[in-house]
């Protein structure tokens, strides 16, 4: 089993900053893709970044792309997310999941790809 507890969420005015943070416990070994998604009400989960701990790999989806910086401390086996400059729209839940490479060390980056997920940590940004 792979435990996924994230934390760092809350309430934020438009343009500030948030770091959200997830730590990992059990059997990780195997599971070298680390990513967030988030999901509004009304919508469907959605993938934020996702990186490979195995290679240097890294996604952001078009819409956070030089706003958000995906990053991982092995030693603290813990996933984080810098986000800055935030937008109302980033407002949702934000969760952490782990799952295995497609091959060679590369992550697909839907959310069907990942097995493992926390419980959430709620962003509410307002303007």
């Amino acid at each position: 089993q792979v435990q996924l507890v994230e934390s760092g969420g809350g309430s934020v005015q438009a343009g500030g900053s948030l770091r959200l943070s997830c730590a990992a416990s059990g059997y990780t070994y195997s599971r070298n893709c680390m990513g967030w998604f988030r999901q509004a009400p009304g919508k469907a989960r959605e993938g934020v970044a996702v990186m490979s701990t195995l290679r240097s790999f890294t996604y952001y989806a078009d819409s956070v792309e030089g706003r958000f910086t995906i990053s991982h401390d092995k030693a603290k086996n813990t996933l984080y997310l810098q986000m800055n400059s935030l937008k109302p729209e980033d407002s949702a839940m934000y969760y952490c999941a782990a799952g295995l490479t497609k091959g060679f060390g590369y992550c697909n980056t839907d959310s069907l790809s990942f097995g493992d997920w926390g419980q959430g940590t709620q962003v509410t940004v307002s303007s």
